[in-house]
């Protein structure tokens, strides 16, 4: 069985791991470094990404998060996760873990108030997917690496890079299992390939 990590510092872990489980993966709360060796797939979950940052330091997870996307297992940052994954944050001297050749922008549709939902079509996953973005940040650049793969008044808010997958929204949030259901494809494909 695919073994499906969520990083357990903060943010919607639970639904995460609900979400996994209903489509056929192992759900694994990942709270220490050494977890990480036991899993074939990572999803850094929505929350606020300055204290998960913080938290990521705190625990020592820095490095080895990013070997983790250096040896090709897939992660999926999803809101404040994508924010983690991008190699340049808008108006920050410094980004995270530097993974994905993406350039984001902070609380992009604004604050918490000015949550909201959307119908989006994603490619290779739905065409009509319901979208809950809160506090959500966007895609402002992409590198010729990646794919775009949902769009929401022309800003990009989902993409994918090789094993990494990213969205502005938090897909955990509804009862819509099918974007969680297509990152363990990826990882049950990613877990082949580095077997061979």
């Amino acid at each position: 069985m695919v073994k499906v990590g969520v990083l357990g510092l903060q943010g919607a872990v639970r639904e995460h791991i609900n979400a996994i489980e209903r489509c056929g993966a192992e759900g694994i709360i990942i709270k220490k470094v050494e977890q990480l060796a036991g899993i074939d797939g990572l999803i850094l979950p929505g929350g606020e990404s300055t204290t998960m940052r913080r938290l990521i330091n705190h625990y020592h997870f820095l490095e080895p998060l990013k070997r983790f996307g250096g040896q090709g297992k897939p992660i999926f940052g999803t809101c404040a996760g994508l924010i983690l994954l991008a190699k340049e944050i808008a108006g920050q001297d410094d980004a995270h873990l530097e993974l994905m050749d993406i350039k984001v922008e902070r609380n992009a549709f604004g604050r918490q108030r000015e949550s909201f939902e959307a119908n989006l079509a994603i490619k290779h996953v739905a065409p009509d997917f319901e979208a809950v973005f809160i506090r959500a940040p966007y895609i402002l650049e992409i590198g010729s690496t990646v794919e775009v793969l949902a769009t929401f008044n022309n800003a990009v808010v989902a993409a994918k890079q090789g094993a990494l997958l990213c969205t502005s929204f938090h897909p955990e949030l509804t009862n819509d299992d099918r974007l969680i259901a297509y990152f363990v494809e990826m990882v049950g494909d990613a877990k082949k390939a580095l077997a061979t």
